[in-house]
């Protein structure tokens, strides 16, 4: 009987463990897919990782550098930051953090911080305001320095959450795109974790040991909306495994004319037989 011939096991990375070397491989995975089924990079894209200091931006920022090695197409990374002047804030950290990989940075440096507490009331939420200027900060810097692609790091579980925020309390079936054009149409956004479960991200970004800078602008803010959702999809998550992934799914797999938005479908057009 002839043996069979040793197979070398590629070995993680130094620092990493054999688990944690498989969830990177498979977090990777899950967004060259993402990138892929939605053509989110292009050959010569110039792509800005929108970095918070949050585990999602870091670890978004992580793989894409990760793929940048080995993808089919080749683009360039610039990791942005929004300072938005809040108090304490630790500035060197993602500095430090960023010249130690060696990528290309920018810290963009705006007080909406100030302009957030001073318009909206003590108490009420301060995400919709704040998401608007940081969101107009780092659009005016892609169009100012050539960059093709905005990726932002809303994973899975945010997809889903923003699903039911809409439904509940918008009155509207819409979630987040894994990829779309600004409401001005001078940018593409694009979301590489859209596939990825957050508990994934916590893991992995425990794992590489993120220096996250928490936000105590809206993070102090307990009580809103979607952390009542949040509590909801664990809690079905808990009772139903898989029930997240379900519904990620259903967004997949749209049937127009099993809802009832006449812009969608032309009901008015299905006359049955004479």
């Amino acid at each position: 009987m002839t043996a069979t011939p040793a197979v070398d096991t590629p070995r993680p990375p130094q620092g990493l463990s054999t688990t944690q070397h498989k969830l990177g491989a498979h977090l990777r995975g899950l967004v060259g897919k993402a990138i892929a089924d939605y053509q989110m990079i292009r050959d010569g894209d110039r792509v800005m990782v929108c970095l918070s200091g949050g585990k999602d931006s870091y670890t978004l920022l992580d793989l894409l550098m990760s793929l940048q090695r080995s993808a089919p197409v080749k683009f360039s990374l610039i990791a942005v930051n929004l300072d938005q002047k809040q108090p304490d804030f630790p500035a060197h950290v993602l500095p430090d953090y960023l010249r130690s990989l060696g990528v290309d940075f920018h810290i963009i440096e705006q007080d909406t911080y100030s302009v957030v507490k001073r318009l909206i009331p003590e108490g009420r939420t301060m995400c919709s305001l704040c998401s608007r200027m940081r969101r107009g900060a780092l659009y005016r810097y892609a169009a100012e320095n050539g960059i093709t692609r905005i990726a932002l790091g809303h994973h899975r579980d945010d997809i889903v959450e923003t699903l039911f925020l809409n439904l509940f309390f918008g009155g509207k079936l819409k979630a987040m795109a894994p990829k779309l054009q600004s409401d001005n149409g001078g940018h593409v956004v694009i979301r590489p974790l859209a596939y990825v479960p957050e508990r994934e991200i916590e893991r992995y970004a425990n794992a590489r040991g993120f220096p996250i800078i928490p936000c105590n602008l809206c993070g102090s803010q307990e009580n809103l909306q979607r952390a009542n959702i949040k509590k909801m999809l664990a809690d079905w998550e808990r009772d139903y495994p898989g029930r997240t992934e379900a519904i990620f799914t259903s967004l997949r797999n749209v049937e127009p004319a099993h809802l009832a938005d006449t812009r969608l479908f032309d009901f008015a057009g299905l006359c049955g037989t004479e």
